[in-house]
């Protein structure tokens, strides 16, 4: 080839590959070396890393604490029907999960699943066990003025009349747990005075029957309640 026919690369071109390459080289030394000096940590067995998010420890922490509360012997992450379960009662044969997927995989696997929703609090777990629960008393709020009836206090403390449907109480919830969360400075005894209110108001505004003379209440306000629901009044003869 003769010097009229090579091409001529101009200086500029090869100093800008030149720098690519030095700036390529830098960057894969700064990740080889930062890895080096600074390794991600592995996730510790038993942490929030492994079992999932904080809230999701403090339900595994509530739901424990309600069973022992309760005198029922349970074992935790037990495999049941080919998925681990939180909880599993060995006496009852019941299964008690945050999982969705896994409540429907153990439909017909011979044990009573009970699906925890996220805002469930752990006090509100006996109403939905197949066995009678005699609830342990976690005392009285000093602060508060107790009634006579337990569910006009629960409604007080969420701060709602005695007639408001579980939308109203549901977010009701939402707002006072906002309030008392440990998380977000809040107070422990007040958050679980908050959980077990919501647990006794969702219970009577989704049908649960009221003690007392509200058993006997007005026929005008059950009527009220009832379309407010979208469910039709009960009557006097199912009680």
């Amino acid at each position: 080839m003769t010097a009229e026919g090579a091409i001529v690369v101009p200086p500029w071109v090869l100093l800008g590959a030149a720098l690519g390459i030095l700036a390529s080289v830098g960057v894969a030394l700064v990740f080889y070396f930062g890895n080096r000096l600074a390794p991600t940590p592995e996730p510790k067995i038993g942490t929030s890393e492994t079992t999932g998010s904080a809230g999701d420890d403090r339900r595994h922490a509530e739901i424990r604490s309600y069973l022992t509360a309760i005198g029922e012997r349970f074992h935790e992450d037990h495999p049941v029907g080919g998925v681990t379960v939180p909880f599993y009662l060995p006496e009852r044969e019941v299964a008690v999960t945050f999982d969705a997927h896994d409540y429907f995989r153990l439909d017909g696997e011979g044990v009573y699943t009970v699906l925890c929703e996220h805002e469930m609090p752990g006090r509100g777990l006996g109403r939905r066990l197949p066995f009678d629960v005699t609830e342990p008393d976690w005392g009285p709020d000093p602060d508060r003025p107790r009634r006579d009836d337990p569910v006009d206090d629960a409604f007080a403390e969420l701060g709602l009349p005695a007639d408001a449907d579980s939308d109203e109480v549901k977010r009701a919830y939402r707002e006072r747990v906002k309030e008392t969360h440990p998380d977000r400075g809040g107070d422990e005894g007040a958050f679980m005075r908050v959980q077990e209110a919501y647990a006794t108001a969702s219970d009577h505004a989704e049908g649960g029957s009221r003690s007392g003379s509200r058993n006997g209440g007005n026929p005008t306000d059950r009527a009220r309640r009832g379309s407010r629901t979208g469910r039709a009044p009960r009557s006097d003869s199912r009680r």
